[in-house]
């Protein structure tokens, strides 16, 4: 069977995989800060890791999956500096962080269901593990990794000596608050410290999620507080995965900041190696630049559907640019990639129904392709050679539905025929009237009692597609 390469961000080079365990992969990647619905940069970046982890999947891997949701702690600025996300999503929308969190948390497993990501194996919420983030602080403290402050406790950088390893930057720099900035707590020993907790006073002083804690400031009670973002990945990947791990997974603006500081903490405080190997996937891009949230961007899975097309034509767009390139979306790509998609899919009609055997030549050069860093576009040209080859067409058919197994297109499920019970056409016919009347909750409603009897409905440019779950 081929190896599977990929490229090393901690040692920027390629590197064959080796398991800490034979056979099994611990991955954890960086989820939603969840105040907000997803724009398609974030979907690209859950897509990558969806595609890595059926990757291991179908090299025989054991694949331990944790996505987690931030749900507090993390602030406007990744340098801990600005109002916290959650509290500006509560303020905004006049809820509590709770219910802005249970919001968009549903809103974004209803997108990543449509673009056909798997479900992690864990899908810790940051506020389920304030035990676990204060016993690591603890830790960090005892070991004189960190230090307390009226306002926070600070985890100090120079104690650290590799800290840069991941990022590369010059140490020294960092300590001497090189661009940096002002530094809003006096009482900091270096300017890129970064917190750990964060006492409820100065500018936290009407923070919304707070919670007591053993550390102690001369300006709260009972060391009333919150976590430091970057403390909340390192507490819920050593709880679910262990103390050191395979894979982790991330975007490339994580390296610098959350990356490098998860990494100091983890290591300071367990005294092992954190992750062996880290994955970061590159941005999507529009004509203005990077699509992000704090550059206004309002592309979402909603925003494209209202146009026509489906979470599998996104994907298929996905699928078509490496994880470590920058991808450019345009409305032009994803019509050709929902032009691709359908082709393919009439391709595969053509081949009838019955399944014979997979190829196993062309299964080594599918695993060929992906297992050079995990290159789906070199995978898709495997796809295109193998159904215009020579092979029989029931051959061609089990090959192409194994290989779905890390190309997620559900192809057994589109190109198959079957007949629509009458009752499902008729609540179907009824929600689009609710629609056209713009009953918008019945149409929900009614799109829900179709999906409660094992059916899906797509809205496409081509009229609504029913299909099975």
């Amino acid at each position: 069977m081929p190896k599977i390469k990929l490229y090393n961000t901690l040692t920027r080079q390629q590197e064959e995989f080796k398991p800490l365990k034979e056979g099994e992969v611990l991955f954890y990647h960086c989820g939603p800060t969840v105040y907000w619905t997803q724009h398609l940069g974030n979907l690209r970046g859950m897509t990558c890791a969806d595609f890595v982890v059926r990757i291991f999947k179908y090299f025989d891997y054991q694949a331990t999956h944790v996505r987690n949701y931030t749900d507090v702690g993390h602030l406007t600025s990744d340098e801990d500096e600005g109002e916290d996300k959650m509290e500006k999503g509560a303020k905004k929308e006049g809820k509590t962080p709770g219910e802005v969190a249970d919001k968009y948390i549903k809103i974004f497993e209803q997108d990543v269901s449509k673009l056909n990501n798997l479900e992690p194996d864990y899908k810790p919420r940051a506020t389920k593990h304030i035990e676990e983030m204060i016993e690591m602080v603890k830790i960090l403290l005892e070991k004189g990794y960190a230090y307390t402050t009226d306002l926070a406790v600070y985890f100090d950088i120079s104690k650290k000596e590799d800290y840069t390893k991941l990022s590369g930057q010059d140490l020294d720099k960092l300590l001497s608050g090189a661009g940096r900035g002002e530094i809003t707590d006096p009482q900091k020993k270096n300017s890129a410290d970064f917190a750990l907790w964060f006492f409820k006073t100065g500018a936290h002083k009407n923070a919304l999620q707070t919670w007591e804690s053993p550390f102690q400031s001369s300006l709260v009670e009972k060391g009333e507080g919150f976590p430091g973002w970057h403390i909340e990945c390192s507490a819920m990947s050593s709880k679910y995965l262990g103390k050191t791990i395979d894979v982790h997974m991330g975007g490339i603006e994580h390296i610098p900041v959350h990356h490098t500081n998860e990494i100091a903490q983890s290591e300071s405080a367990f005294g092992v190696k954190f992750v062996n190997y880290w994955l970061h996937n590159e941005h999507l891009m529009e004509k203005e630049g990077k699509i992000s949230k704090s550059e206004g961007a309002t592309l979402t899975l909603s925003v494209i559907e209202d146009q026509g097309y489906t979470g599998l034509d996104l994907r298929f767009f996905f699928l078509q640019a490496q994880y470590r390139s920058k991808q450019n979306f345009t409305w032009e790509a994803l019509e050709a990639a929902r032009k691709g998609r359908k082709h393919l899919l009439n391709q595969i009609k053509e081949l009838g129904e019955k399944k014979g055997e997979i190829d196993r030549d062309y299964k080594n050069k599918f695993q060929e392709a992906l297992g050079d860093d995990f290159n789906t576009p070199l995978a898709l040209a495997v796809v295109q050679e193998m159904l215009k080859s020579d092979m029989a067409k029931k051959d061609k058919l089990a090959t192409i539905v194994d290989f779905d197994k890390v190309l997620g297109l559900k192809i057994e499920e589109e190109t198959s025929s079957f007949e629509v019970p009458e009752e499902i056409k008729k609540l179907s016919e009824e929600r689009e009237k609710a629609r056209e009347e713009k009953d918008f909750d019945k149409a929900d409603r009614l799109r829900a009692e179709i999906e409660d009897r094992g059916y899906i409905i797509e809205d496409t440019s081509e009229g609504v597609r029913i299909l099975k779950k």
